[in-house]
This record gives structure tokens, sequence and C-alpha cells, in this order.
């Protein structure tokens, strides 16, 4: 189940956005996080954040937390194109 969360009304102020911006700015630091911590790959995070996997390679760039893309995370992303491809 997934719960209600009150955000307090100062907290576009306190993080620069605009009101309407609230989501998407929380689901970016949720996917951000997530990643950080390894607890999803890039493509999860980006679906979390709702943004491309090259948008979500620059926000981490400007974020700077690294990209942990090993030879393995390339070889599955490979075999997942050439599927798609198919």
């Amino acid at each position: 189940m997934i719960s209600k969360v009150k955000i307090p009304k100062e907290f576009p102020l306190l993080c620069k956005i605009e009101e309407d911006d609230i989501l998407s700015y929380i689901q970016k630091l949720i996917a951000l996080e997530l990643f950080r911590e390894k607890k999803v790959s890039l493509g999860k995070a980006s679906e979390i954040a709702g943004l491309s996997v090259w948008e979500m390679m620059a926000l981490l760039k400007e974020k700077k937390i690294p990209l942990n893309y090993s030879v393995e995370d390339f070889e599955k992303d490979l075999n997942l194109l050439e599927e798609a491809l198919k």
C-alpha cells in the first residue's frame, strides 16, 4: 500500500522549484538515491524519474553520482536491444 506524504508549504521555496514541479522533483530525488544505493538499475531509475536513459545519465553527471556501468550491464543491455530488434 502506498501512503500519502504531507509536503510542507515551504518545500518548493526551499528546493527552488515551482509548486507544479514537486512530484517530478521528488521522483527524481527518489530515483537518484535508489541508484546511488545500487538498489535499482539505470533503466529502472530513469523509469522512476520519468526520464529517458540519456536524461538520467545527464542528471547523474550533474549530481556527480558515478554511473557504475559494468561490462555485465552492457551485455544485458545489448541482449535486450537485440531481442527488441528481432
